[in-house]
């Protein structure tokens, strides 16, 4: 009895996932292809309005410090309310750069809010015909999922060209080495140089012990939660989960991470790596509340998966880039993330 009751609960939640995840079978990967110098990159603005024509200028400037051309979508400096234009010239902009065979890979000028209201409208043919990586984060994180979902194909969750990206050495560095060398780098923060007896700058804090490996997904905990039960979440068995956010409070860090636990998905992952939740802990303990690392370790420890905090992702001006549906290794007690194999062909 007890062994058909299990066997009928797999079954339930089997369906759930189905249900909960992608429309139909995951799909085959395909790489994109790696970054020269003098390749043209599209640059759209899926979410929120990049600024006036002087941030898009300096945007296209910061492009061609990469070595690339940049081909400015359309609708790009375009208004609609808080969106930088209507839903469907945004998603016609994401569109022409997938079907544009000389733009090798597409930049997101920023974030805000606004992605996940043009999965719908955008063209997954074209998308799973045309390998690119797309790069951005925070609310570029609706496209990262749905395209992991959809075509299979690696993203980056990497710094934007306008707000809160300064581009600097770490930076740079990180995504050279992925985009462009198709390396397999070992991320490990550096510690600060402060004038202390013990370094906390660049520290990490392990809730949990140990290595583990699996595909890296996630992004922005905000709009990943907000994706949840939608058809444009990927599968997270034994994946990798990492996680950001910013100007959240504590007590909604708890509710998203519930989120997620309720839904399955922290029960079906084999490790996770919360990066920086900047401006979020709001006084925390001292006004007799949690603060982001307890409410962590409370959803985290329970887990009995390797999981760590303070890694260098999240709305920070320097950054890693972290590879979208790669396979990686952590240590979570060295607090180090290692790709197991390029993002690029």
């Amino acid at each position: 009895m007890i062994t058909r009751r299990r066997a009928l609960q797999s079954i339930a939640g089997a369906a759930v996932l189905s249900a909960t995840t992608t429309a139909f079978a995951q799909p085959q990967p395909r790489k994109p292809p790696r970054l020269k110098v003098g390749d043209t990159v599209g640059l759209v603005e899926p979410s929120w309005s990049s600024g006036d024509r002087f941030d898009i200028a300096l945007a296209a400037e910061t492009v061609r410090a990469m070595g690339l051309v940049p081909k400015i979508g359309r609708h790009v400096g375009e208004r609609y309310g808080f969106l930088a234009g209507r839903d469907e010239q945004r998603a016609a902009d994401l569109n022409a750069m997938y079907a544009d065979p000389s733009v090798r890979a597409i930049f997101a000028l920023r974030g805000g809010s606004g992605a996940a209201r043009i999965l719908p409208m955008l063209d997954w043919r074209t998308i799973r015909a045309n390998p690119k990586l797309l790069i951005g984060y925070s609310d570029i994180t609706a496209l990262h999922m749905a395209i992991a979902a959809r075509a299979g194909t690696p993203t980056l969750h990497a710094p934007m060209l306008t707000v809160g990206s300064a581009w600097g050495k770490l930076s740079w560095n990180a995504f050279r080495a992925l985009a462009f060398e198709g390396a397999t780098p070992t991320y490990v923060n550096p510690l600060g140089n402060e004038d202390r007896l013990v370094q906390r700058s660049g520290r990490i804090r392990t809730f949990r012990p140990g290595k583990a490996s699996g595909r890296l997904l996630g992004g922005n905990l905000t709009v990943l939660t907000a994706l949840v039960g939608t058809p444009y979440l990927p599968d997270f068995d034994g994946a990798i989960l990492f996680l950001e956010d910013v100007d959240e409070g504590p007590y909604r860090v708890d509710r998203m991470m519930t989120q997620l636990a309720l839904s399955g998905i922290l029960g079906r992952v084999a490790g996770v790596v919360f990066g920086q939740c900047t401006g979020c802990n709001q006084g925390g303990s001292l006004l007799g509340g949690f603060t982001v690392s307890e409410v962590l370790e409370h959803h985290l420890t329970p887990l009995r998966i390797p999981a760590f905090e303070g890694a260098l992702l999240g709305h920070i001006p320097d950054q890693w880039s972290f590879p979208i549906g790669i396979r990686a290794e952590i240590d979570a007690s060295a607090g180090t993330i290692r790709m197991l194999e390029p993002t690029v062909a």
